[in-house]
């Protein structure tokens, strides 16, 4: 008798099936199931990626139907895919394969429903491996291949890995399996190859921007030991990266009963946080001083970036009622504003050497704060000075941002000092607040609330104070308190719900608190170091 393939797994009238989907040719004709809810949205959806084990030599698409049915019955489109297996094709040749099943499912979105910028994947042994070499090696040029759509991104925002290896160097004596299948899979032993077992392995690409990962695995695998997610989750942890790991025990290789149960549970759980857009509470501005040297417009808490423009490194940023946009510029030594094309409509550059800080006035004028020759000043839309204060010491990079009140008075940071100075329209300081060891911390803002006390931003511990005009602290955020721990911050800025937005510098992420200063959102911001924040109103 002829040998016939099993028939595919029946799906329920609630949702469609598409079968057997070409999404590339490259190395013979690879497929994917696609299955979405039958019920129509006006909304793209998210969309998930199945990739099956089998010790990248067995397994087939079918194997994950019953799964993809369940996100589509929870609102996701589900395709699960094959991809080549070994010997016959060997690493990185299923890597090349799941980055063009993503990027083929950004290519037919608008077939499918797909919400591009909402894409996570899920697998098991071999197909944990592959999803996580999705979301570790984003921007990696070597894993992308030739599979087609080469104009879309192969980048996941969420990734599920069910007992999955991650460091083939230390699979050899804990698998029962490891010296017949990785040979097969990376084209010879540790002995022989470890060069493509060091760069096969996932822990090998564990960076920040590495997208949010859920671990999960039983203690008694006999085939990829618990200590593989365990590894990869302390690392990604340590790099900045957003991990958690689901620990099984006395569960082996491959979950079944209830395990599998709670599996598939946690598993929507995490894209349901991850992939579900969260609805646009507020639009934020950032003024990234490091390495991007950019300002950006962001949704928050999404994050979600929907402009930028150079700002050569500048500090400062502040959204105007119009639409507009002003910041500064160095070491374009200017000040500038956008209209809200973002294009030029004024700028200032008259006898600065490095504008830290701006602020537009209610009169129209704009106070502009030098750090290196130590003044503020405040300048008329046809760029002339009619108020300065000078000083020596805010010279030579000892000061940072300065801010007029409702009262007309400037609040001015000498950071170098942990000091703030409040100065009045005859230049007199009338009123100083000196933060506790001084010298040791730096002040970087103050901002004058309306109950009279001033809210200010520190560093070493990074720390937000809110003094009273006796100079007393009356609340603090962050410092010692072991809930939120700072390295240094900067910018911070008041939600409409009573919220705070606050910069952690150094520590490279923005945070949410509440008004009794607990966190109630955070985004890791990678590569951003960010310097001041301000809301859109």
């Amino acid at each position: 008798m002829l040998a016939q393939a099993p028939a595919a797994p029946p799906v329920p009238a609630t949702v469609i099936a598409d079968r057997d989907v070409a999404y590339t040719n490259v190395g013979g004709r690879q497929t994917m199931d696609i299955i979405r809810p039958k019920e129509v949205s006006d909304k793209p959806r998210p969309a998930v990626l199945l990739v099956h084990g089998g010790g990248f030599r067995a397994g087939t698409k079918e194997g994950y139907i019953a799964l993809a049915v369940k996100l589509a019955e929870h609102g996701y489109v589900a395709a699960t895919a094959n991809y080549r297996l070994s010997p016959g094709n060997q690493f990185p040749a299923p890597v090349h394969d799941v980055k063009a099943a993503v990027r083929f499912l950004r290519a037919n979105a608008g077939k499918y429903g797909i919400d591009t910028e909402h894409i996570g994947a899920l697998g098991g042994s071999a197909g944990a491996h592959l999803v996580l070499m999705l979301g570790l090696t984003a921007g990696v040029a070597e894993f992308e291949g030739t599979g087609g759509h080469p104009e879309q991104s192969s980048a996941v925002q969420a990734v599920v890995d069910e007992y999955g290896p991650t460091d083939f160097t230390q699979s050899y004596s804990k698998s029962v399996d490891a010296a017949e299948v990785l040979p097969m899979f990376l084209g010879g032993d540790l002995d022989h190859n470890r060069i493509d077992h060091i760069k096969s392995s996932p822990l090998s690409w564990v960076n920040p921007n590495a997208a949010p990962t859920l671990a999960m695995h039983g203690t008694a695998d006999n085939y990829v030991a618990y200590e593989q997610s365990l590894w990869l989750v302390e690392k990604m942890i340590a790099a900045g990266a957003t991990a958690e790991l689901e620990t099984m025990s006395g569960a082996g290789h491959g979950f079944k009963g209830a395990d599998a149960a709670r599996a598939d549970e946690k598993a929507i759980a995490w894209f349901d946080k991850y992939l579900k857009p969260v609805p646009v509470k507020y639009h934020i501005l950032i003024s990234d001083h490091g390495p991007n040297g950019e300002i950006a417009e962001i949704e928050w808490p999404s994050a979600k970036v929907l402009w930028t423009a150079p700002n050569d490194h500048g500090h400062d940023v502040q959204a105007l009622p119009n639409g507009h946009v002003l910041y500064t510029r160095n070491p374009a030594k200017k000040v500038v504003e956008l209209d809200e094309n973002h294009k030029v409509v004024w700028e200032f550059s008259d006898g600065v050497e490095h504008p830290l800080a701006a602020q537009r006035l209610a009169n129209g004028n704009t106070l502009i704060g030098d750090a290196q020759l130590g003044k503020v000043i405040e300048v008329t839309p046809d760029k002339k000075v009619v108020w300065k204060y000078e000083s020596a010491d805010l010279a030579k990079m000892r000061s940072r941002n300065s801010h007029r009140t409702d009262a007309g008075t400037t609040l001015i940071a000498v950071e170098i000092e942990g000091r703030i100075i409040e100065v009045d329209q005859a230049g007199k300081i009338i009123w100083q607040w000196q933060a506790p060891n001084g010298k040791a911390r730096r002040l970087y803002m103050g901002r004058r609330l309306a109950n009279g006390n001033t809210l200010m931003s520190l560093s070493n511990p990074g720390e937000l104070v809110e003094v009273d005009p006796a100079g007393k602290i009356v609340r603090s955020i962050g410092g010692t308190d072991p809930a939120i721990r700072m390295g240094w911050t900067s910018g911070f800025t008041q939600l409409p719900n009573g919220n705070l937005l606050i910069n952690d510098y150094t520590g490279r992420r923005l945070i949410e608190v509440d008004g009794k200063g607990k966190m109630v959102a955070q985004w890791r911001t990678g590569s951003r170091t960010i310097a001041s924040i301000d809301f859109v109103r």
